[in-house]
């Protein structure tokens, strides 16, 4: 069961459904700022957030299929689209910053509020996605899921395993588009796509 439904979800599919769902995320120019800022490793906050959204809604979709458990996709993507918008380089010394596996759930939260409309659901999967180093409780199931994806994606970056880089490009690549930013060059003459 589990081969034959893999074969049905390519990453052209899941970057689709991900720039479909939180495309006012993905082209926000707030949301852009997290290409700034390096996550683990070499990753970029964005692109740990895409892969983390990636990995959610491949454990969301495979547990409406085998255990009939329905997901709110729309808050799931959003919210780990948004789960680490802390907006700083954590890597900097700095002595407020000390503590940043613990505090930067609630300031992600805090500008994720500030800069877009939540809902309950998404502020939970925000707010907690740290759990079990953040002491409370997630809420919501999509919560739990973007908890768990993110820790995956996490130890793949920092192993250097490339989980996502293809899904990334094809988000890059339509951010590119939409913001005319792309065009193929034929040799003496350049086409607008």
């Amino acid at each position: 069961m589990a081969l034959h439904f893999a074969k049905r979800i390519t990453e052209y599919k899941l970057a689709k459904e991900l720039f479909t769902r939180g495309k006012d995320i993905i082209l926000s120019p707030e949301a852009q700022v997290m290409k700034t800022f390096i996550q683990h490793g070499e990753t970029t906050v964005f692109e740990h957030c895409v892969s983390v959204a990636k990995f959610s809604l491949l454990i969301a979709c495979f547990l409406e299929k085998t255990l009939k458990i329905e997901f709110d996709k729309d808050s799931l993507v959003r919210g780990a689209l948004l789960h680490d918008y802390f907006l700083y380089d954590w890597h900097i010394k700095d002595s407020s910053r000390r503590f940043h596996g613990f505090t930067h759930p609630g300031v992600a939260r805090a500008n994720a509020e500030r800069d877009f409309c939540l809902n309950d659901i998404e502020k939970d999967i925000i707010a907690k996605h740290m759990f079990p180093l953040t002491p409370f409780l997630p809420m919501h199931r999509e919560s739990y899921i973007v908890s768990i994806a993110d820790k995956w994606c996490a130890l793949a970056e920092i192993f250097k395993i490339d989980v996502s880089s293809y899904l990334i490009y094809r988000i890059n690549f339509r951010i590119a588009l939409i913001n005319g930013d792309y065009s193929i060059d034929y040799g003496e003459t350049s086409v607008e796509v």
